[in-house]
């Protein structure tokens, strides 16, 4: 028997904000916390792929959990990215998440080493174990390598606090194949933007998103229409977003949703190198598809979208 979660609609893959100089900004990584949260998301994902959590040190982590934490006050769950080398680095961490008082973990396989696929489930295990704190499953194989199949996802069921799977693999038939095999026993995320509609179609009931940093109203009436069946309205919302959306699914995902962040006021563009700032000509890129996206922003139809106190 998995454990109950409430996780449903869209979770922003929350930006870390780094001053000048580097160092971590909690100050403002906490205000682009507070106004994702008072436009309407659903919940939060720090520490993850965009949250550049693999750039940050293990105080630093923490730091983050701790802050998104206080900020959110409980308005919505909150989810921390584990991304580690080994399974008892990762454990750890998901046991500060614990200690912090977080409402999840999402974990990534681990990072560097080509798995097996036994290795990649006894990696999931292992982390589970470690923390009664409910478990997001994270398949990214272009970014992370290792491909969490169905058939390894099937392999954790008797992990009870293996609870949710959020597919950025881009195949969507991931969603239907998973069903086929455990029905109903984890609650499926779409991970990657430009693919979500298709994915809430399948089932998924959650969309860790990227842009909805930069555009959280937009993403979650996006997800709202997609999962009341409201199709044509979500078609004509979707062919709006899909130049934005198609940014996450590039290698340079952070820098382009980071610069998108900037432009909407909501939090600076740096990024840690590795992550180095976009090009002078992909950034003009960026900000093209930014200036046609707002001379056209549509007006949003009624999903029941209220802002958080």
């Amino acid at each position: 028997m998995a454990k109950k979660i409430g996780w449903e609609g869209v979770f922003p893959a929350v930006t870390t904000q780094f001053k000048p100089n580097f160092e971590l900004d909690l100050e403002a990584t906490a205000r682009v916390i507070d106004g994702l949260v008072r436009d309407g998301v659903s919940g939060l994902i720090v520490c993850g792929t965009v949250g550049e959590n693999t750039s940050l040190s293990r105080s630093e982590k923490i730091a983050v959990m701790e802050a998104a934490k206080d900020v959110s006050r409980g308005r919505v769950p909150v989810i921390a990215g584990v991304a580690e080398f080994t399974t008892p680095f990762a454990s750890e961490v998901a046991k500060e998440a614990e200690r912090v008082g977080l409402d999840g973990v999402m974990v990534m396989p681990a990072l560097v080493y080509s798995s097996k696929p036994h290795e990649t489930a006894a990696h999931f295990r292992g982390v589970a174990k470690a923390t009664d704190l409910p478990v997001m499953v994270y398949n990214n194989p272009p970014i992370y390598k290792n491909d969490v199949t169905p058939d390894i996802l099937a392999s954790l069921t008797d992990c009870e606090n293996i609870v949710c799977f959020k597919d950025s693999s881009g195949d969507t038939r991931r969603f239907t194949d998973t069903k086929n095999m455990v029905g109903d026993r984890f609650v499926l995320f779409a991970g990657l933007d430009d693919v979500v509609v298709e994915s809430v179609m399948l089932g998924a009931v959650g969309w860790v998103s990227g842009m909805s940093n930069a555009f959280p109203q937009e993403g979650e009436t996006l997800f709202r229409l997609a999962k009341a069946g409201r199709y044509e309205e979500a078609r004509s919302l979707y062919e709006w977003f899909m130049p934005l959306l198609h940014l996450d699914a590039r290698p340079d995902l952070v820098q382009c949703i980071k610069l998108c962040e900037h432009i909407m006021g909501r939090g600076s563009d740096l990024t840690r190198p590795p992550r180095l700032p976009l090009s002078q000509q992909e950034r003009a890129e960026v900000e093209a598809v930014m200036d046609k996206a707002l001379k056209a922003r549509p007006a949003l139809p009624d999903v029941g979208l209220r802002s958080a106190a």
